[in-house]
């Protein structure tokens, strides 16, 4: 289960973005993790603000496979700026898998298809957050337990949809390795 607590009054706020505050460090089961970066994933070229996603690692880096295949603890949070659609979140996952799993990832079918059926609608406001252990992965929308990934190959998977090859916005790829201190 996702456990992060820290009085607002003792965060040290790293950055702002479109008016979200993003800490410098979280606490996750007793680990802390630090901002390696940060970005907007906006889309087309009107530029309209879909999500901000901020990536915490216990040892920054702007090496993607490192980070992909690290056993430390990892947490991925998307704060919704626009709502999207069960139905188009699920495309954009699915479009992630297929671009991102790449031989030797092989993902069941029935795992896929049975995570794509939890994915919510995302409202303005809403937080998204995927926390990644040497065990797997856990998914909350506004710290709310959502489902519970057990199989580590899935959950890379899911983290190489915004760090992989092809991840759904380069940008915002780099953004998420520029490293930050």
């Amino acid at each position: 289960m996702l456990t992060i607590i820290a009085p607002a009054w003792l965060v040290a706020h790293a950055a702002v973005i479109d008016g979200v505050q993003l800490p410098e460090t979280v606490q996750v089961n007793g680990k802390t993790l630090q901002l390696n970066g940060y970005g907007l994933r906006t889309y087309s070229f009107l530029d309209i603000h879909i999500y901000i996603a901020s990536l915490y690692l216990e040892h920054p880096s702007t090496d993607p496979e490192a980070i992909l295949r690290s056993p430390e603890t990892k947490l991925l949070t998307v704060r919704f700026e626009r709502t999207v659609s069960a139905d188009r979140a699920r495309e954009a996952w699915r479009h992630g898998f297929e671009n991102n799993c790449l031989a030797p990832c092989q993902l069941d079918p029935q795992d896929v298809e049975r995570f794509l059926a939890e994915v919510p609608a995302m409202h303005d406001g809403d937080d998204f957050s995927l926390l990644f252990t040497r065990s797997g992965a856990t998914v909350s929308v506004n710290g709310k337990l959502v489902g519970t990934i057990s199989k580590p190959q899935f959950a890379e998977a899911m983290l190489a949809t915004f760090l992989g090859p092809k991840p759904g916005a380069l940008r915002l790829k780099q953004e998420l390795l520029r490293g930050h201190s």
